[in-house]
């Protein structure tokens, strides 16, 4: 398997062995929620909630159906979030993990249902709630169904706060539009893999507005850390312990 960073070649199993993390550069490489439950969560403490939730098609978009049917069929997920309870490293914690392969982790009805069931079982259960965001923002095959999912999620959020319950995000590439625009920024710690892309719009679509070259490494993880976005940058190795420090220090 080729690093899309290096170009380097690598034994598959080595990659799985080392989370799909390249020996040679240090790239994260992307990877879906069976992958990152298996590496952060104990063993068999996972408990998958609202795995039922599927979406409609709201304004009638013409072929939504069949895209949802062939991400299902790519993926082997129902939606482009997997969410559930779990332990990691014995302390309670809820897990909502996007999946960017999944109609590129676009926020549709769905999504920000299940997000945000899962914060309001945190802010009525006491429990620490960690997202792993990754996407390319709201899902334009709903429409204005996708665009209030900013609101209801964000919303969401405050519930946590009042609650006084922990709310932790780790921002994945590429995490973008109106994930960005609204829950993914609004974490008590805002967390970052190395090299993320985050932000709103994409770099392209900047650069062609203002018609200026941008800066080198806009907009990836260590150009926020440095102007405040971004609160650290977790390697995916450590971020099992990270959590668990985390989840003591602030409960």
């Amino acid at each position: 398997m080729e690093c899309p960073n290096c170009k380097t070649n690598h034994d598959e199993q080595i990659l799985k062995n080392n989370l799909m993390v390249c020996p040679q550069c240090g790239n994260h490489m992307r990877i879906g929620p069976k992958q990152r439950i298996a590496y952060l969560a104990d063993e068999n403490s996972f408990v998958e909630c609202n795995r039922n939730l599927k979406s409609n098609n709201p304004i009638d978009m013409d072929g939504y159906e069949e895209k949802l049917e062939a991400a299902r069929a790519k993926t082997a997920l129902e939606e482009a979030v997997v969410t559930g309870s779990c332990t990691i490293m014995g302390h309670p914690a809820l897990l909502g993990i996007m999946s960017f392969d999944f109609m590129g982790g676009s926020m549709g009805s769905v999504v920000g249902e299940k997000i945000s069931r899962l914060m309001l079982k945190g802010a009525e259960e006491k429990t620490p709630v960690i997202i792993y965001a990754t996407s390319g923002g709201a899902r334009m095959q709903e429409g204005i169904f996708s665009l209030m999912q900013m609101a209801k999620t964000s919303s969401s959020v405050a519930a946590l706060n009042e609650n006084r319950v922990p709310f932790f995000v780790m921002l994945c590439d590429p995490t973008t539009g109106g994930v960005t625009a609204s829950f993914a920024m609004l974490g008590d710690l805002i967390c970052a893999e190395p090299k993320a892309l985050i932000g709103f719009a994409g770099p392209r679509v900047i650069e062609g507005t203002i018609n200026q070259k941008l800066p080198e490494g806009f907009q990836r993880a260590e150009f926020q850390l440095e102007k405040g976005f971004v609160d650290c940058i977790v390697p995916r190795s450590e971020q099992r312990r990270f959590w668990a420090k985390m989840i003591e220090a602030h409960t």
